[in-house]
């Protein structure tokens, strides 16, 4: 999961005001333009905001009790939103999972075994290649 850049008062600012405008268009989701108009804020300022309000949710979520802020989602069809629906957040995390399990499949084949087949002894770049290897397979499984 990303994590906000920025930390200070302003990345704040900006999740409270997608917070503000994801509330408001509940249970309907918001495109990116779409939030970027309700906010009055930049992409880059809104893509900062929304790292730091998943930070905040993942902070605020009480595992115990279950209580806390509501996930926020993306679909393409509905943007962002906030949601407890099971069926949802199991299609959003499946899906993050398959872009995840690509990218590291892509750092594999394209520079990590490349690299390893230059330098084989690299203690190292063997040791990245079983990590990899290893978050590779699990991936798979949760696929």
């Amino acid at each position: 999961m990303p994590r906000s850049r920025h930390r200070g008062d302003a990345a704040r600012e900006h999740a409270e005001a997608i917070w503000r405008a994801l509330m408001q268009a509940r249970p309907a989701g918001l495109h990116m333009p779409q939030l970027m108009r309700a906010t009055e804020l930049t992409r880059s300022q809104v893509q900062s905001g929304m790292a730091m309000m998943r930070d905040i949710i993942s902070k605020k979520r009480d595992i115990i009790s279950k209580k806390g802020w509501p996930p926020v989602i993306y679909t393409r069809a509905d943007g962002y939103q906030f949601t407890a629906d099971p069926n949802e957040l199991e299609t959003y995390e499946t899906a993050r999972v398959h872009v995840l399990l690509t990218e590291v499949r892509r750092l594999i084949t394209g520079t990590i075994a490349p690299h390893a087949a230059l330098d084989p002894e690299d203690k190292r770049v063997r040791h990245i290649v079983a990590q990899l290897n290893s978050v590779e397979s699990t991936l798979d499984l949760i696929a």
